[in-house]
């Protein structure tokens, strides 16, 4: 029975989304954001030297038709990515109005997100003092720190001294419809910090936040680390997702990284995290070791978290090159009738203004079903046809591509 193996480069996007004016890195458009072509122009411009060296290189993706899929989106060329495809290949396009997590891989799982988004303002303070008194009653605390837009590490480090001495939870939010706390697994408790965000979630989901962030770490200031505890306590999907089509159909579905968390569990059987590097081991030993009829849906998340947001060209280019020496190892375990489609969930172009997501359609490449051109479609259609792939009925508004 054929198996399905569903994997997001978190943030890999490709440019030309039609609506990126309506989407805004501070005051600046999304207008012309492009993930990959700007990487690789950057590349072979010797402007990305850090660690690596020369054009970008991913032959493996490459071949399958990622730079095709590039200028299929944008019209924009790819320097070292010049490939003839070999593979399925074509460019997503989003409805959702959010260039975020959930939008993006709910979409891709059949369902696009039907609100608006509450964003927190980029104010100090930016909650409003009743969630702020919520948390520190339920924290325990006479108080919280933080409240405002940040990156995790500047306000850990500006906090951190203080939240071990208090015990007060740093919160904080970014342009993604989050809140975010910060604590540390030793002083405060990573238990203790779970339940936080556990019990605080329903509150922020009734305002159509879209995720309660559990960000802990461990050390000093100036010698601190997030750990991999992260958890995300996301809002429900408004309908049943392509994970819950698989699983209902009485078949095995297998999240690595983030997916259990942004499916807040529902059609998942199975969980694995980890860092990326991990990960990968995970989706090598799926590709051996999951059931006939499966579904494994991964997410690799450090693009967009580690190099993204941080607009860091060469470590995102280094990410792009081992992501792509590792999708050749695994595409090289698949079995005859399995389907592997390597897509992404929005933009994070390293090269533009802020620091926030970019509105980007996304590459879709697939391998085990042929040389095939299908052109522009929509995120929707990649859960239709990875149902149609599994023999399982799409319960959304997507139609397969294969």
């Amino acid at each position: 029975m054929a198996r399905a193996f569903l994997i997001v480069m978190d943030s890999v996007g490709c440019g030309g989304a039609p609506d990126a004016g309506a989407f805004f890195n501070g005051a600046v458009p999304d207008t012309g954001a492009n993930t990959l072509a700007h990487i690789a122009a950057t590349c072979a411009a010797g402007r990305a030297e850090e660690g690596r060296s020369g054009p970008l290189h991913m032959p493996n993706l490459d071949t399958l038709g990622l730079g095709a899929a590039v200028t299929l989106a944008s019209g924009a060329p790819v320097p070292g990515l010049g490939a003839k495809p070999s593979g399925l290949w074509g460019a997503a396009t989003e409805v959702s109005k959010g260039k975020d997590t959930p939008s993006g891989h709910w979409e891709l799982a059949g369902v696009p997100v039907p609100w608006e988004w509450h964003y927190f303002p980029d104010t100090c303070p930016a909650f409003p003092q009743d969630l702020m008194d919520l948390v520190a009653r339920l924290a325990g605390t006479k108080g919280t720190l933080g409240n405002c837009h940040a990156s995790g590490v500047p306000i850990i480090e500006e906090h951190c001294a203080e939240h071990m001495r208090t015990g007060w939870p740093i919160c904080y939010t970014s342009a993604d419809s989050v809140f975010q706390i910060a604590a540390h697994e030793e002083t405060f408790g990573l238990d203790r910090l779970l339940k936080l965000c556990q019990d605080l979630a329903p509150t922020l989901h009734a305002m159509r936040v879209g995720r309660v962030i559990a960000r802990p770490f461990v050390g000093t200031t100036g010698n601190f680390r997030r750990t991999a505890n992260r958890h995300d306590y996301a809002i429900d999907p408004p309908a049943p997702t392509l994970c819950d089509w698989v699983s209902g159909a009485g078949r095995r579905v297998y999240g690595i990284g983030k997916i259990g968390d942004i499916f807040s569990g529902r059609g998942i059987t199975e969980v694995r995290k980890g860092t990326d590097a991990a990960l990968f081991e995970h989706l090598l030993t799926l590709s051996e070791d999951a059931l006939d009829g499966s579904l494994t849906f991964a997410n690799f998340v450090e693009f967009d978290s580690l190099f993204g947001h941080r607009r860091d060209v060469s470590a995102y280019a280094r990410a792009l090159e081992w992501f792509d020496r590792i999708a050749g190892e695994f595409i090289a375990k698949l079995r005859d009738g399995d389907l592997a489609i390597f897509t992404a969930d929005h933009g994070n172009d390293p090269t533009w203004t802020g620091t926030d997501h970019t509105r980007e359609r996304v590459p879709v490449l697939g391998f085990g079903r042929g040389t095939r051109a299908i052109g522009h479609v929509g995120f929707v259609d990649v859960g239709a046809s990875v149902a149609d792939h599994l023999g399982v009925p799409a319960q959304g508004p997507g139609r397969s591509f294969l």
